[in-house]
């Protein structure tokens, strides 16, 4: 048990920093025959083999982006509070985020809209934001209302409609008050 908790806490203090990607690394196990199971981030020797991939998320300093989000909120003209918001609510602002649909990147574009919108690398900041504020723009135009612009973001616009409002459905319900309340807290509701 103790050789265990050992090689345990030698993983927790092992250079992760060496590894050839920061985005992920290969995990290695090995049984001794004396039934203690090792793991380690480096192959050992012959006998380690691979046990899992672990991938690192790589985010972005929030701060550090907001040049990227301001210049493109500007230039398509959506406020860049509500854009950081949107980034923070969709992705957390993890650069190669992806969702369970499919969604890429930190505004979270599915690969369909990302092809209409040109977005040809969904994993890099200054396109996937670019992409999704001229989408978020579009969405604006067309129902003249934040809180419908971003259920038509989060669900689709054949899904919402002026005169049914924001669709019943717990996601986007959920989406657009957490963007709301992130953008409210920023801006003053602007």
């Amino acid at each position: 048990m103790r050789r265990a908790v050992i090689a345990l806490v030698a993983l927790a203090f092992a250079p992760w920093w060496a590894s050839p990607a920061f985005s992920g690394e290969i995990i290695y196990k090995y049984d001794a025959p004396d039934g203690v199971t090792h793991l380690s981030n480096r192959r050992m020797h012959k006998d380690y083999r691979p046990f899992f991939y672990m991938r690192v998320p790589r985010s972005v300093d929030p701060d550090k982006l907001m040049a990227v989000i301001r210049y493109y909120g500007r230039r398509h003209k959506v406020d860049p509070e509500l854009v950081r918001a949107m980034v923070e609510v969709e992705s957390g602002f993890v650069i190669e985020a992806v969702s369970p649909e499919g969604a890429r990147g930190l505004m979270q574009i599915m690969p369909d809209t990302g092809r209409e919108l040109g977005l040809a690398e969904p994993f890099e900041a200054g396109p996937n934001i670019e992409a999704g504020v001229r989408y978020m723009r579009a969405m604006l135009d067309r129902y003249g209302d934040k809180g419908l612009a971003l259920a038509a973001y989060n669900a689709g616009p054949g899904r919402v409609s002026r005169e049914t409002g924001i669709p019943d459905i717990a996601e986007t319900r959920d989406y657009v008050a957490k963007v709301m309340r992130r953008y409210g807290a920023r801006s003053g509701m602007r």
